[in-house]
């Protein structure tokens, strides 16, 4: 039973027995009250009467016709002249007479009404005497329209009493309320903060759990800080900030071959003319200088272009993955640009100032190919006076460059439900199957050819079709669930997330098989959760209560903002695989992610690998913390 009802019950226990005790207690005085009243007036109308009496003469018909006068006024029970023998001379009486008091009440407070009596005389002498008893069902109704309005003001009483209680135990409440849904947010891996309340014995509770709280930010903060340095320190230059050589190779072999990527891109390769004589000439400064101004040029064009990477590869040597981008030639103009304003600066002298090289990529290219076809471009760029870019000898291909309808594409396959997930296993450290991750699949047209996602969900993002898509993948998932599955994970885009009505469709779709939702994983991508965070965090408080587990992949690559995940209540995080390839010979990127779990792991987060490609790779990962993996590496059990 709650405290809110504990309290309640209580409050009209108390209540019942306050009334209880003083309708008891009104009662009985009331009652001897009304006895002593009608033995005063018995004793006195007899006096009275007999007074009148021994006045008068004494024939037995005077004697009688007095009698029957005080009877017949319809107060008296009895009234009797008894002679000094004890013999009655006259006697009157009658039933009793009803009233409006109930036979009930009357039987709980029985009023005995004792008789009044009086000596008539005659002369010196005692002529008998007088006994006289009154009704008492006027006592009786007197004592019932008392009980009545007694009853009538106690639950006015109570009513009134009940609607302050009301808003006390509210008032008492709120701050209890506060206080359990602190804990219950903690237990959930969400470490809020709230109001301290007034009421002392709550303070100090509020404030030592918002001190632990306080305490476990700032020790995550910190943590987080110190393992941001590492990952810089294995991941990036620390002249430039850009990414280094092992971490641009990993997200260029990602790029070309992880299932989810999107299906071409772009790649551009800067590298400086003379670096080494503008060293002697100028002075290491500036042409360290110089480094920091290409640096910031490559990463302005990086910015705002989804999972782009610009990287310094080598000394003079520096590379610009741009995924989904067919087209390199604007940005490399503006690299151009830059480059000039840098010898116009005069951080580069002479007309030899760098050379540019550009290619385009389709997924399931190799990496050894791109390379040196961008190497050969590059060369002949070099072979040009000034600053030159060549563009690499292209391959095209028909889905990279397709002008087809892809609303009327995508459109076709969800409405004639041309739509799968495959499975991929995710196996615990002891081999145990966590879940199936299970990515969607689309059928451009009939007897067509499945496309991976990374083909059309950038379309579909485009046309704002992602929540159609992530709907159906949803169904599908609950739908291989019902089928027996153990648990299905399904992506969901960030565009989707950021859509009220989509995630109210998502939780009505949920909601309707909420036996099967622990078995769901639902995941965003780092860059969508925490690029629109309020709704992911809107999108994670809709769908905790339906017990769905909830996660964000390719994790990593913003590990500096994982402070902002406390209040959450997130249940997993996968790594994204550019941290994981070659992970076994990587010990700088071996302390960043011992690091990640560990601070995962003390806000209760499970932590899974992505696209682990070795055995190697997948031995070494215990060691560091984590709690599954999934890729090539992991067998099908």
């Amino acid at each position: 039973m709650s405290l809110f009802r504990q309290l309640w019950l209580a409050v009209i226990a108390s209540t019942v027995i306050a009334f209880a005790g003083s309708f008891v207690v009104s009662m009985f005085t009331a009652r001897h009250y009304l006895e002593e009243q009608l033995a005063i007036k018995n004793s006195d109308n007899a006096s009275a009467l007999a007074l009148s009496m021994s006045q008068m003469d004494k024939d037995p018909v005077t004697m009688e016709l007095q009698v029957a006068a005080v009877f017949d006024s319809g107060q008296y029970a009895s009234v009797r002249l008894i002679d000094p023998n004890g013999k009655a001379m006259v006697e009157k009486s009658g039933p009793p007479v009803p009233g409006d008091a109930p036979e009930w009440f009357i039987g709980l407070f029985p009023i005995a009404s004792q008789p009044g009596h009086a000596q008539v005389s005659t002369g010196w002498n005692q002529f008998g005497t007088l006994e006289l008893v009154s009704h008492s069902h006027f006592a009786y109704e007197e004592l019932w329209q008392g009980a009545v309005k007694l009853l009538a003001w106690f639950a006015l009483g109570g009513s009134l009493m009940g609607l302050l209680g009301m808003q006390l135990l509210r008032r008492i409440k709120r701050p209890l309320d506060a206080v359990v849904g602190q804990a219950q947010a903690i237990s959930e891996r969400r470490f809020i903060g709230i109001p301290v309340p007034a009421t002392p014995e709550l303070k100090s509770l509020a404030s030592a759990m918002n001190a632990m709280v306080d305490r476990l930010k700032a020790m995550f903060a910190e943590e987080a800080a110190r393992l941001e340095q590492v990952r810089r320190e294995a991941n990036l230059d620390n002249l430039t900030g850009l990414s280094n050589r092992n971490f641009f190779m990993n997200q260029l072999a990602a790029a070309l071959s992880d299932d989810d990527a999107v299906p071409a891109g772009s790649l551009i390769m800067l590298r400086l003319a003379d670096l080494a004589g503008i060293n002697r000439r100028a002075g290491r400064e500036t042409a360290d200088e110089l480094l920091r101004r290409v640096g910031l040029a490559l990463n302005e064009q990086a910015k705002d272009k989804p999972n782009a990477v610009a990287a310094r590869l080598n000394g003079a040597d520096f590379a610009l993955l741009l995924p989904g981008i067919n087209d390199p030639a604007p940005t490399a103009e503006k690299l151009l640009h830059a480059l000039n304003d840098l010898a116009a600066a005069g951080l580069i002298d002479g007309d030899r100032i760098g050379h540019l090289a550009s290619g385009g990529y389709l997924h399931g290219n190799s990496v050894a190919n791109l390379l040196s076809r961008l190497d050969a471009a590059l060369a002949a760029a070099e072979t040009q006076s000034g600053l030159a870019w060549c563009r690499a000898e292209s391959h095209d291909d028909q889905r990279a460059n397709s002008n087809a309808d892809w609303k009327k594409l995508l459109d076709g396959a969800i409405q004639t439900q041309r739509l799968r997930l495959i499975d991929f296993p995710v196996a615990g450290n002891a081999g145990q199957l966590l879940h199936l991750e299970c990515p969607l699949r689309l059928q451009a047209a009939e007897d067509g050819e499945w496309l991976a996602a990374g083909s059309f969900m950038p379309m579909a993002s485009r046309l704002s079709m992602t929540a159609e898509l992530d709907l159906a993948a949803t169904r599908l998932a609950l739908e291989r669930i019902a089928a027996g599955a153990p648990a299905v994970a399904v992506n969901l885009s960030g565009e989707s997330i950021v859509d009220a009505a989509f995630r109210a469709r998502l939780y009505a779709q949920i909601a309707s098989r909420k036996d099967l939702a622990p078995r769901l994983w639902l995941e965003v991508s780092e860059i969508g959760a925490f690029q629109h965070f309020d709704e992911f965090h809107a999108f994670c408080d809709a769908l905790r209560p339906l017990g769905c587990r909830l996660g964000i992949e390719h994790f990593g690559r913003q590990f500096s903002e994982i402070g902002r995940l406390h209040g959450i209540g997130l249940d997993y995080l996968k790594v994204d695989g550019s941290f994981i390839r070659a992970i076994d010979s990587q010990s700088g990127n071996q302390a960043f992610l011992k690091g990640l779990c560990s601070i995962a792991h003390n806000i209760g987060l499970t932590v899974i690998a992505e696209a682990v490609q070795t055995a190697e790779e997948l031995a070494i990962l215990p060691e560091l913390g984590f709690d599954g993996a999934t890729g090539p590496a992991v067998p099908r059990n």
